[in-house]
């Protein structure tokens, strides 16, 4: 029997395991993730806006995999890996050795060294960021509802660093929470003072997309009070404001870090190939140069496209590199040649808010917006959710949204990343 180690539960770890499973009986599995649970990311702001909850976007490994007895999870982080040997070490101490090893532990954010940026501002890649931002965001509506005064300090100033699809996907969905869930939760509270400001470097949202596209998102993020602050930067990020590269400083406490990931910290200690991002370089059937029985996939791995350009780090992506996988694996137990990876690409997609939503199907970019685009991202990324529960509860919540605008889980759960020292704070006019 073959034995695979799989570092990372995320979308590559998770679909390799579950079509290895499928594919021989002759496998046994050892799946590691510093998490005992799976975590839908596309779906982490709705978490964050309290459109979904926790359970909606969690699936937790031994529920998922249970009546499979040839798979273990083991909860640990994997902090180095030997490819000559195919093992890793654990931070406990622990090694697993495997025929095969699959290194699928993700992606990291990355600040790009923005002064502040790592102390104060509220990135938005895992669970627990989104349970935070989530904390962050009532609370500051709960404070300024018992102190209207601290509005003028900036208490409902929203700041959004990056317009990319999470950037611009978390601005619509707060633009929605402000206008359409809390005015009628905090009556007394002068909800039209909030402001979102969405700043990126660049001159346009969704880069990755067409113009139209482009052209749309703004269209309606501007006509729902998102305040574009286009081709700027982010210089620093203080406890009260930000500053941008012209000068400007916005007052703020909540500052919504999606500017952009790197490689997990992992990548630099298997002593393999860098690239983009600090992604590990692969090879045609995704395998590190040199070393054939160890898989890098998914945010890990630095893959070229059809147009010579490294892949995205969507969740399409990586899918789909742990389904090759498996197969490549099962394929050389068999005795049959492995296949070179090839991306089938399905399109992108972002939601800009209730009714608003961008589609590009297919590597021709077919365009459809609006609210049948709205429809068809619903029915994707509920598809594209591990079990048949949570897409029943994700149906329901959205529902409950978008006939009632009632949202699910407003719970303040997290005081160390509600708590704001007002009285230190020193906002500059």
């Amino acid at each position: 029997m073959k034995h695979v180690v799989i570092v990372g539960g995320g979308f590559a770890g998770m679909s390799c395991a579950n079509k290895l499973l499928h594919y021989s009986k002759d496998i046994h599995i050892t799946l590691i993730d510093k998490n005992n649970y799976n975590q839908f990311k596309p779906l982490l702001y709705q978490v964050a806006t309290s459109a979904l909850s926790t359970d909606d976007v969690a699936c937790v490994f031994r529920d998922f995999f249970k009546g499979k007895p040839n798979i273990d999870i083991k909860m640990s982080e994997v902090i180095s890996a030997d490819p000559k040997t195919c093992s890793v070490k654990t931070k406990e101490g622990d090694i697993y050795q495997g025929d095969y090893l699959v290194l699928a532990a993700g992606a990291a954010v990355n600040f790009f060294n923005t002064l502040g940026a790592e102390q104060s501002a509220f990135p938005l890649y895992t669970l627990n960021d989104a349970e935070r931002l989530r904390s962050r965001i009532l609370s500051v509506f709960e404070e300024a509802d018992r102190n209207p005064a601290l509005i003028d300090q900036g208490a409902l100033n929203f700041v959004i660093v990056g317009a990319g699809p999470t950037g611009t996907e978390v601005a619509g969905a707060l633009a929605d929470m402000f206008q359409q869930i809390l005015p009628s939760e905090y009556q007394d509270l002068m909800i039209k003072k909030s402001q979102i400001y969405l700043v990126d470097h660049s001159h346009v949202v969704l880069g990755a997309f067409s113009n139209n596209s482009q052209e749309y998102a703004a269209k309606i993020l501007q006509q729902r009070g998102v305040k574009l602050n286009l081709g700027l930067l982010v210089k620093e990020v203080a406890t009260d404001h930000v500053l941008l590269s012209n000068g400007n400083k916005i007052s703020t406490h909540t500052v919504i870090w999606a500017g952009g990931l790197k490689a997990v910290p992992l990548a630099g200690f298997c002593g393999l190939s860098q690239g983009h991002g600090d992604r590990i370089n692969v090879t045609g059937d995704l395998t590190a140069e040199n070393f054939p029985n160890v898989f890098i996939l998914g945010d890990l791995a630095n893959i070229d496209g059809s147009d010579g350009k490294p892949l995205p780090q969507l969740a399409s992506v990586a899918q789909q590199c742990g389904r090759w996988t498996a197969q490549n694996i099962a394929a050389d137990l068999e005795g049959k040649p492995r296949k070179p990876f090839h991306y089938h690409d399905k399109g992108i997609m972002a939601m800009i808010g209730k009714n608003a939503a961008i589609a590009e199907i297919g590597p021709k970019r077919h365009q459809f917006e609006g609210t049948f685009a709205f429809a068809a991202w619903l029915g994707v990324h509920a598809a594209l959710l591990f079990t048949f529960r949570q897409k029943i509860e994700a149906f329901i919540e959205w529902a409950w949204d978008y006939f009632g605008n009632v949202r699910g889980q407003q719970v303040l759960d997290r005081e160390n990343a509600s708590k704001i020292k007002w009285e230190e704070t020193n906002v500059s006019k």
